[in-house]
């Protein structure tokens, strides 16, 4: 019979105070006592590791390190200022030596990378690693600091990765064999395993980072190949919400969500965990709940597979990214010639340029596209460039973009099977004059997204979260 086995990790701001950590060793203690396997798995303190890039990013771009030594102070303060308040003498002074060697390790990072003038992947993966590698060190000894037997693990001996840095996937078989041959044994002999979330290892051992939501990823990966029966990601909210409370004050907790209902949340704007980090854990059946570092007693948001029929009743959740503007390509010349939009997307891509919401007339004389507002400069030209023939010949009338605007996304997974869903929406926003200018829905059955004027995204949410509070 399998040892209850958990493995919970800990955000950056679950762990960026003296005040957070203790609230992290404290229900590492409490959740030890429950489970005799206990994995933890944690992220850099908050705001550090994008300090660390930003100091080699600007040293590739202009060559200079004057504000490097200022960086490294301050970085040194954040991490002391808790060593300071959390452990005794006999504790701290062994962590502040770490520190004080892996921030050496960035500096001379950072030095090497302005002589270069170049920041490759593999030097920003071998930056960004330091932070995780100082705060598990510094969690490790707040635990021990309170009895836990606790032992700080960097990934790199767990983890392993192909080579492409800065968003590496794992081999989960060498890395089920690594996890067996140093990770089972720590939990074997009674000890609390503190380990790197973000970052793994080549086969040859060079660092690499795991990419968006890679703490979250790593602990997924180890509660899949040890393997657990749950994973519990600690965050600084009650888990996934049905809509943003700085946009609906009303708006509250969801008990349940499926995975697919992640998924569109996480890729239309809701703050919560990247579905990509959490996969390996839903496909190996593993349980998965989001809870809140500063509310543990919340019984957060569980993440199922599938959920029952019982809880699939229309809508779930309603988010907004804005920021975006509207391409769109027309021109009667278009109707019928096929590959137009390979072409558009082809050179879309080109720009490196991401689409999340894509629509189509029937009669093919048009195709609309949202982007980040920001690429706008870059993607018309592209698809001038690409389209120049067609312009000439008038096939295409014109390719624009419109003014920035907000896409609004409703989530839920009994949308599809409920009757008039669609209709309720509409006429909420009808209600509130707003009007719709594109809309996609279909190719998920679980989401429909509306494309609003900005002026119009907080007043949208607000109308159809109040379909959510009549349920």
């Amino acid at each position: 019979m399998q040892t209850p086995t958990l493995v919970i990790k800990f955000g950056g701001t679950s762990v960026g105070t003296a005040d957070a950590m203790t609230r992290a060793v404290s229900i590492i203690a409490d959740l030890h006592r429950k489970w005799p396997w206990l994995v933890v798995v944690t992220s850099a303190l908050a705001g550090v590791t994008d300090r660390l890039l930003n100091e080699a990013l600007q040293a590739a771009k202009h060559g200079r390190t004057e504000a490097l030594e200022a960086a490294e102070a301050e970085l040194f303060s954040h991490h002391h200022s808790i060593i300071a308040e959390l452990l005794p003498n006999e504790l701290a002074w062994p962590v502040e030596q770490e520190i004080k060697e892996l921030l050496s390790l960035f500096v001379s990072l950072v030095r090497a990378i302005a002589v270069l003038g170049e920041a490759t992947p593999r030097a920003l993966d071998a930056v960004a690693s330091l932070g995780e590698r100082m705060s598990t060190r510094l969690l490790a000894s707040a635990c021990r600091a309170q009895g836990l037997a606790a032992e700080a693990v960097d990934a790199t001996q767990l983890i392993v990765t192909d080579h492409r840095f800065q968003n590496a996937h794992p081999d989960f078989d060498a890395t089920t064999k690594r996890v067996r041959t140093h990770l089972r044994p720590l939990l074997e002999a009674g000890r609390v395993p503190i380990i790197t979330g973000f970052i793994g290892a080549t086969p040859e051992g060079i660092t690499t980072t795991l990419g968006r939501g890679g703490s979250d990823y790593s602990a997924a990966i180890l509660g899949a190949t040890l393997p657990a029966q749950e994973v519990w990601i600690y965050t600084d909210v009650d888990g996934v919400m049905t809509a943003d409370p700085r946009l609906v004050p009303q708006a509250r907790t969801l008990a349940e969500i499926s995975y697919r209902e992640l998924s569109e949340l996480a890729y239309y704007g809701a703050k919560v965990v990247h579905p990509k980090t959490v996969r390996p854990a839903i496909e190996a059946g593993i349980g998965l709940r989001i809870l809140n570092t500063f509310n543990p007693q919340h019984p957060g948001t569980r993440v199922v597979r599938e959920k029952g029929e019982a809880n699939s009743q229309g809508i779930g959740a309603v988010t907004a990214i804005r920021k975006q503007r509207l391409v769109t390509i027309d021109g009667r010349g278009m109707i019928g010639i096929p590959g137009v939009a390979a072409r558009a997307f082809g050179a879309v891509a080109s720009t490196g340029t991401s689409v999340p919401f894509i629509t189509q007339a029937s009669s093919e004389q048009s195709i609309c596209f949202s982007i980040p507002a920001e690429n706008v400069e870059h993607v018309l030209p592209a698809l001038e460039h690409a389209f120049a023939l067609e312009l000439a010949n008038r096939d295409i009338d014109r390719i624009w973009a419109s003014e920035e605007i907000a896409i609004v996304t409703v989530v839920g997974d009994g949308m599809r099977e409920t009757p008039g869903v669609a209709g309720k929406i509409f006429s909420a926003l009808g209600q509130e004059n707003i009007n719709v200018w594109a809309i996609a829905h279909g190719s998920s059955d679980v989401s429909m997204s509306l494309v609003v004027a900005l002026a119009d995204m907080e007043s949208a949410v607000r109308a159809i979260h109040r379909l959510i509070e009549e349920h």
